[in-house]
């Protein structure tokens, strides 16, 4: 499936470019981000501001020579993923170069297969390698560009950058534990509600699902305000 799926940094780069229609097999992830991009009026002002905050910080970051943004939760699970996962997908989106995206928490335990499969569900495609405590999963969206390998983690692992990158708080929690976060050229807390509260009731998918297009949705409007400049 993965060598079908299209070349997403020359997807709509500006949104007015006409191109041609995307293979059926892919129109599902298109449109998808092509939903979320058009449901900018559901993001708040005060979370217009943060996103802000979070696009200034790219553009300074690119300015230097590349952007750098590590997700942060506190078990590497579930929004801080779907945070990589998305910031990866909107900066191609938008036909950003040099931007590259990590993820980790204050402790490692598994990327949950809740969130998994919420991202599957979307048009991504998600290959785990068979792993059993804490599998990698491959991510990916575009065939000309290398998939994410994405697993639970501490933001200080190694697969991580030490220096100079831009730390994006997920969860409450975690930006509490972690006011101060050593090497991080920016820290900003753009935080969201746990879908884990729904584990294992009637509304488990819709909140996965619900909290995977508020991130797609608030990243790829970030990636638009640092596009435009």
């Amino acid at each position: 499936m993965r060598s079908a799926f299209f070349a997403l940094a020359a997807l709509l780069a500006c949104r007015s470019i006409s191109v041609p229609a995307p293979d059926p097999d892919l129109m599902q992830l298109h449109q998808y981000l092509e939903a979320r991009a058009n449901e900018e009026a559901l993001i708040s002002p005060a979370r217009r501001a943060l996103l802000g905050e979070l696009a200034e910080a790219v553009r300074s970051s690119l300015a230097a020579g590349e952007a750098r943004l590590t997700f942060i939760c506190t078990h590497n699970s579930r929004r801080s993923q779907m945070g990589q996962v998305w910031a990866a997908v909107a900066a191609a989106h938008h036909g950003i170069e040099g931007v590259s995206t990590f993820s980790g928490g204050t402790e490692a335990t598994a990327f949950n297969p809740r969130a998994v499969a919420a991202l599957e569900r979307t048009g991504l495609d998600v290959e785990a390698d068979g792993g059993a405590d804490n599998p990698r999963y491959s991510v990916a969206w575009s065939a000309g560009t290398d998939a994410l390998t994405c697993w639970s983690k501490t933001w200080q692992d190694d697969a991580n950058p030490g220096q100079d990158f831009i730390a994006v708080m997920t969860c409450s929690d975690a930006d509490e534990a972690c006011p101060f976060v050593p090497g991080a050229a920016h820290r900003i807390a753009v935080t969201y509600e746990d879908p884990k509260r729904f584990d294992g009731t009637d509304r488990e998918a819709l909140a996965y699902d619900e909290r995977s297009e508020q991130i797609a949705r608030e990243l790829l409007y970030a990636f638009r305000l640092v596009r435009e400049g």
